[in-house]
């Protein structure tokens, strides 16, 4: 963590040196920076899936309930990194699209999840 932070906290500092001269590349060495970051978040993303997969093993989940967590987990994260892109490039109304897309498609995702919930539970009503 120590050195994303460091990673980040030293783009941004560039990037306040470089925006007097070219405010243009500016917004691309924090695009870089992001990226940076995010090929090391890849790592952590890899503890997570090996994660989820041991717990899927001990507790029998549906393979498709896993997948569906993992998409959401993925959508999530590239929506905020690229919303997050778009807010500092000055594209505030192009990062809100974003995020409004993203929550649908976390939606549509869970939809198959919920269904089988309201199911499991209207089997135990007996209704």
């Amino acid at each position: 963590m120590i050195q994303v932070a460091l990673i980040g906290i030293a783009g941004v500092l560039l990037a306040l040196q470089i925006r007097t001269v070219k405010p243009d590349m500016a917004v691309y060495l924090g695009i870089a920076t992001s990226l940076l970051i995010l090929l090391l978040a890849v790592d952590k993303l890899e503890v997570v899936l090996e994660g989820v997969l041991k717990i899927q093993g001990y507790l029998s989940i549906h393979a498709a309930y896993i997948q569906a967590l993992l998409k959401i987990i993925g959508i999530t994260y590239v929506a905020e990194f690229a919303a997050d892109i778009c807010k500092d490039a000055g594209y505030g109304t192009l990062a809100g699209q974003i995020g409004i897309f993203s929550k649908l498609s976390i939606l549509a995702i869970s939809m198959p999840v919920l269904i089988a919930l309201l199911e499991t539970m209207h089997g135990f009503l007996g209704a």
